[in-house]
């Protein structure tokens, strides 16, 4: 379920008025039909599950996880939106097998939440961590954007400030994208949405890891830092371009070198469910997708990706594939030398995207 948000593209369901429990009633039976049993990890997310009452969170969580084998399961994360947790949900969770919560942060200031259409306020935050520490969870991750509109390098760091004092093993911190069909990018189209300059979102990524480090944190992913052992294992599961499901309306999966996309509408997707299918789209990936695939998805790694993994995956020689690319881009201090690992430097994850269109194979 989705709160209004003026810069995301998501599949959005709005809780008003919606069939919320017949959803998750079609949720469960897809997940059922998949037959799974054994899962590394699970996240339930896409937005703010935590918008469900209380009673239908216990639902969902029940259904997902009692047919699952839980000594096996790794890490169970649900992403919340500060000032949906009250205690009622809390509880849930606490007697849930749910052992990591993602709050959707975004921003301490209060007149830019209002600017980016969150609902929750700066207390908020404060008061749904201090219940969850209460409750037993460490495990808490946060996410916040920044290069937002009129956002200052002053702003920034307040926020970052604000985050380091929250005392918590992990955060997501995201440069704002504009996507199509969003509030922001007709006001962008408008001329009407004033955006730091890529000068200053530079300073600004430099200046996060900077203290970020400096309080302990591992910069393990582009926009990803934590404390030692507190890594997002379900991310990092997309990121090493393993295989996974896709569950729910709108939801993507990648399963037996299948991309696919489930039905978005509410109504369409359980409708899709009862005809024995949810998904609306499929694609096949070749040998060549999926080698393009592991290097942009693996160099968002601080650790990158091996040679020797590559070579045993795709049964061929890295050098000979992409020997020439690599040594372009170390030229230009985008890569870090390294005869074993492909990795960027600051400046190239500063320039991830650029640098991943380098590995697409003619």
């Amino acid at each position: 379920m989705y709160p209004d948000l003026f810069y995301c593209d998501f599949s959005k369901v709005f809780i008003k008025n919606q069939p919320v429990d017949a959803y998750l009633y079609h949720l469960i039976q897809e997940f059922h039909r998949e037959e799974i049993t054994n899962l590394r990890t699970l996240y339930i997310g896409g937005g703010t599950p935590t918008a469900l009452t209380a009673d239908q969170l216990e639902y969902l969580l029940k259904e997902l996880t009692k047919s699952l084998d839980l000594s096996q399961m790794e890490e169970l994360t649900i992403e919340a939106n500060p000032g949906d947790l009250d205690p009622d949900k809390i509880a849930v969770l606490k007697d849930s097998p749910v052992n990591r919560v993602s709050l959707g942060v975004q921003t301490f200031d209060n007149r830019l939440l209002k600017k980016i259409g969150r609902s929750h306020q700066e207390q908020d935050i404060y008061d749904n961590i201090d219940r969850l520490k209460l409750a037993g969870f460490d495990n808490i991750s946060i996410d916040l954007i920044y290069a937002l509109p009129t956002q200052t390098m002053e702003q920034v760091q307040e926020n970052v400030a604000k985050a380091l004092a929250l005392d918590i093993p992990h955060m997501s911190l995201y440069s704002l994208i504009l996507e199509n069909h969003t509030v922001f990018m007709n006001r962008m189209r408008r001329g009407k949405l004033p955006l730091p300059k890529e000068e200053m979102e530079a300073e600004m990524f430099e200046y996060i890891i900077q203290e970020m480090e400096r309080a302990g944190f591992e910069h393990y992913e582009i926009s990803n830092f934590s404390k030692p052992g507190f890594e997002s294992r379900h991310n990092l599961m997309y990121w090493d371009n393993a295989e996974y499901y896709g569950l729910g309306a709108g939801a993507s999966g990648y399963v037996d070198g299948i991309r696919y996309k489930n039905h978005g509408p509410i109504r369409h997707y359980m409708q899709a469910v009862e005809e024995g299918n949810a998904r609306v789209q499929e694609e096949h990936l070749t040998q060549t997708e999926m080698m393009e695939e592991e290097m942009f998805l693996g160099l968002r790694k601080k650790t990158g990706v091996s040679k020797k993994r590559f070579e045993e995956k795709f049964g061929v020689n890295f050098d000979q594939q992409y020997g020439s690319v690599v040594e372009k881009l170390i030229q230009q201090g985008l890569l870090v030398p390294d005869k074993d690992i492909v990795r960027m430097t600051k400046k190239g994850l500063f320039l991830g995207d650029t640098v991943a269109e380098k590995f697409i194979l003619e």
